[in-house]
C-alpha cells in the first residue's frame, strides 16, 4: 500500500509541470536580463507595478497578452489568483485615482517576444507551446 502511494505521488510530481501551469504559459525577459528565477509573488507584483525595478536598477516594463488570450487568462488566474476582469477593474481604479496605468497589451506571442527583445527591462509571457527565440525563459517558483 505504501509503495503504491509513493508511486502515485512520484508520478504526480513528474507529470505536474507538464500538465500544470507551465503548459499554459511561459514567462520571458530580455536575453540580457541576469534574472533566472522569480517567485509567483514577485511576478504578480511586477505586473501590478508594485515592484518597479530589477535588481540591476533597470525599470521593469511588464507587457500583457490581449485580454481575450488564453495565455493571459491562465497567467492572471495562476499568478494573481483572479480572473482577467478583476485585474482590469484594479487597473480602472488605479487610473481613476491617478496612480498608474496598466502594462501595455500586445496581440499574440510574436508581438510579446518582439517587445521583450527590444526592451532591456521588459517581462512578458507567451503561450506554453510557443518557441521562445531571442528571449530568456524564467523559472517561476
Amino acid at each position: 500500500m505504501t509503495r503504491r502511494i509513493f508511486s502515485l505521488l512520484l508520478a504526480l510530481l513528474l507529470l505536474g509541470p507538464a500538465t500544470g501551469w507551465a503548459a499554459e504559459y511561459q514567462v520571458i525577459v530580455n536575453a540580457n536580463n541576469p534574472t533566472d528565477i522569480l517567485t509567483k509573488e514577485q511576478l504578480g507584483k511586477m505586473f501590478l507595478k508594485k515592484i518597479v525595478k530589477w535588481d540591476t536598477g533597470i525599470p521593469i516594463v511588464p507587457v500583457d497578452q490581449e485580454a481575450s488570450s488564453p495565455a493571459r487568462a491562465a497567467f492572471t488566474r495562476i499568478v494573481h489568483g483572479k480572473p482577467v476582469s478583476a485585474i482590469a477593474s484594479y487597473w480602472q481604479q488605479q487610473i481613476f485615482a491617478g496612480r498608474e496605468v496598466p502594462p501595455a497589451e500586445k496581440a499574440g506571442d510574436a508581438a510579446i517576444m518582439a517587445f521583450v527583445k527590444a526592451n532591456p527591462g521588459a517581462i512578458g509571457y507567451i503561450s506554453g507551446g510557443a518557441t521562445a527565440e531571442g528571449v530568456k525563459l524564467l523559472t517561476i517558483r
